[in-house]
């Protein structure tokens, strides 16, 4: 069972309840204090979804902890011996994932599935199904059609929704999605021609309904022929308060650091922890030096990451276009207004 489908919004409900009995749920609620967020859904019911808000956070934490064990370590007689955590991830469907978002988890993979796998990443991302949701009508911020990541995508989802009114149009993309839609096919019916065709139309009005126009293709090639002034550098940087709050929302940021914390004489953990290029610690050596000036080149290693690294390295920039750091940023240093100022010198 493979193709296309409807699913009326009258029977989501009952469809989530019945993935929900064999896999966790993750979706967008709001919480208590307003905020929007993908979180573990125990209770459809006292937890609704919330699918008309972008969400504050992606879904890289669930893969990427902020702060994850990644051994724990024992000292007997000065030898040490280290052991992984022995929990398996739980079999989990993130649904409403934008499209945005699933191209921060197809870049994530490049970087912990590559040649050297993320041996913890890559079991989070074995016990996952991606259902994702097209936007129709962009948020705000959003310039994903700059990064080549939206509003609709092709590919990167095991299920994919499109609202279409009072039923869902229903695209499956990988093995563990036309699994799910054999396993509970009473919720599905064939999607007829006229729907298919509403779906391209709807992806063309999509199109036209951003409200940020960005041109991140000039700015990364004037990032690989080094044709950015130095003078855009240090207005940035001046700016920048070193927050961090551009890399704790970006869905693509894998910057890591890792300490040993000491639990007991004999005993402790090895952590994970997530960091981030503008730090002044980021590129501190153990000797106090820091061949990266936080007053003059702080933000320059971020947007040379997103923006020329990563074009390099794998084949795309490290974007995908969900303004999320243009919203939580109060310098005014996000990665619109870089490529603004590019544009206009």
């Amino acid at each position: 069972m493979d193709g296309t489908y409807c699913l009326s919004k009258d029977h989501l409900r009952g469809f989530l309840r019945k993935v929900n009995k064999d896999h966790r749920l993750v979706a967008p609620i709001v919480n208590r204090h307003g905020d929007t967020l993908f979180s573990v859904i125990d209770d459809l019911d006292y937890a609704p979804y919330e699918l008309n808000q972008q969400t504050q956070n992606g879904i890289k934490s669930f893969f990427f902890p902020q702060q994850e064990t990644l051994y724990s370590y024992a000292c007997q007689d000065g030898e040490y011996t280290f052991a992984a955590p022995a929990d398996e991830p739980q079999p989990t469907v993130y649904f409403g994932v934008r499209s945005c978002d699933l191209m921060a988890i197809m870049h994530m993979d490049k970087v912990f599935m590559g040649e050297t796998k993320d041996h913890q990443y890559t079991a989070k991302r074995q016990n996952a199904l991606l259902i994702g949701l097209n936007c129709n009508r962009p948020f705000a911020n959003c310039f994903c059609n700059a990064t080549k990541s939206g509003p609709f995508l092709g590919s990167g989802f095991d299920l994919q929704f499109t609202d279409q009114g009072g039923h869902y149009l229903v695209q499956v993309g990988r093995d563990k999605g036309a699994a799910l839609i054999r396993q509970w096919s009473q919720f599905f019916t064939p999607a007829s021609e006229e729907q298919i065709l509403n779906q391209y139309q709807l992806s063309l009005e999509a199109m036209a309904n951003f409200q940020l126009n960005v041109h991140a293709d000039q700015a990364m090639q004037r990032l690989q022929n080094n044709q950015v002034p130095e003078d855009i550098w240090r207005s940035l940087s001046l700016r920048c308060q070193d927050c961090g709050g551009c890399a704790f929302t970006c869905p693509t940021c894998t910057c890591f650091t890792i300490v040993d914390r000491k639990l007991s004489a004999g005993h402790g953990v090895r952590l994970r922890n997530w960091d981030a290029c503008t730090f002044s610690g980021f590129t501190r050596m153990a000797g106090g030096h820091n061949p990266v000036h936080q007053k003059t080149q702080a933000i320059k290693q971020r947007f040379m990451h997103k923006l020329c690294h990563d074009v390099r390295d794998y084949g795309g920039p490290g974007c995908v276009g969900c303004g999320r750091c243009v919203g939580i940023c109060f310098g005014g240093v996000d990665i619109v207004r870089f490529i603004k100022m590019v544009g206009e010198d």
